[in-house]
């Protein structure tokens, strides 16, 4: 075997790079936290606040807020004056911290690291014996989930994403049936049947607590024109009804599937001869060594272990993870009978590609 010779410069920088990534996984831990307590919120309405004003402002715990504030100061997100004891949140920064600067605020993205942490045990015994870990085990995962697709979907999926599809908005005002599957708390379906009364709409998940949310919330709004059904998508390939459906979508969801071929061999079977599919997943490729310049490749990857292969891996399925990529879900595509396929990307938006498919 051939040997090198030891580079102590390039180990030097290695080492403060892995000590920026520590303090960068603290600095999340603790931004989930501001985002969560609203404390970036308060912050943000005042031009500067010592520790205990902005304890009385969000209603929360000074010691607490003290802390949490000493953790964004020494992370330079919050400016600190010493002969005042204020700290101040620069409107730049509150431009991509707070519910007012939706879709753009990171701190929503946070929440994953915290979040997918809780199972941490589980996927080191993965690690170490194989197997998955199971919905179940993620208790806030549809929460954050409903959080970031508020952002990526809610926000623009009038404006941006349903235009990617000719004549969709026109056909929903007239009256279609449509299907969501992996659906999760069904907020983008409800958002749907509420501005297209004149068409119907069902969503699938294999969430019992998600499928519950989504049909309190449309019982709450009054909708009869949605229905949610707790539904295991990985025999969907039988079990579609054929030609049941004009317009089909997913959001985010085939890449954690127990079977994603048979999840859109049964959507081309539900599909109606002039319907579409509108397929939202990770933006990336099916080849890490072409993800090395991602602006979100770790956090992909991480969230991909952490949840999205693991969890098709408890259903014994393929484990095909987030980071599929443009090239393997082209091929999957075609397996599954579609013979066309567009591809999009929003700008707001560089983690997800929006897929146009036609039988």
């Amino acid at each position: 075997m051939a040997t090198t010779e030891f580079d102590a410069e390039r180990a030097e920088a290695f080492a403060g790079r892995m000590l920026e990534t520590l303090n960068g996984g603290a600095l999340a831990v603790m931004i989930s936290v501001g985002h969560r307590t609203g404390l970036f919120d308060a912050l943000a309405t005042t031009d500067a606040a010592t520790s205990q004003e902005l304890a009385d402002l969000a209603g929360l715990s000074e010691r607490y807020v003290r802390e949490w504030l000493g953790a964004m100061t020494t992370g330079r997100v919050v400016e600190y004056e010493p002969s005042t004891g204020k700290y101040r949140l620069p409107p730049e920064h509150a431009g991509w911290l707070t519910r007012a600067a939706s879709p753009d605020n990171l701190a929503v993205t946070a929440q994953w690291i915290p979040t997918l942490a809780t199972v941490e045990d589980d996927i080191v015994q993965c690690f170490e014996k194989g197997g998955g870990v199971p919905y179940e085990r993620f208790d806030r995962f549809h929460e954050v989930m409903a959080e970031e697709s508020n952002q990526t979907v809610l926000s623009v999926l009038f404006s941006h994403i349903l235009p990617l599809v000719e004549g969709a908005t026109e056909k929903l005002e007239a009256g279609i049936s449509a299907l969501d599957l992996g659906c999760g708390r069904g907020r983008a379906l409800l958002m749907l049947a509420e501005r297209f009364p004149s068409s119907s709409f069902q969503g699938y998940d294999l969430s019992a607590a998600a499928i519950a949310y989504a049909r309190e919330q449309a019982g709450e709004r009054g909708l009869e024109n949605v229905r949610f059904e707790e539904r295991d998508l990985s025999t969907f390939d039988v079990d579609a009804k054929p030609e049941s459906f004009e317009l089909v979508m997913t959001f985010d969801a085939v890449h954690d599937q127990a079977r994603p071929l048979a999840l859109l061999r049964g959507i081309r079977r539900s599909l109606t001869e002039d319907g579409v599919y509108l397929m939202q997943d990770i933006q990336g490729s099916s080849h890490v060594h072409e993800n090395i310049d991602h602006p979100g490749g770790p956090l992909l990857y991480m969230i991909s272990c952490m949840h999205c292969m693991t969890v098709s891996l408890a259903q014994g399925g393929d484990g095909l993870g987030a980071m599929w990529g443009e090239h393997k879900a082209r091929e999957l595509l075609a397996q599954a009978g579609f013979t066309s396929v567009d591809v999009h990307q929003l700008e707001h938006d560089p983690f997800n590609a929006y897929f146009v498919v036609r039988p």
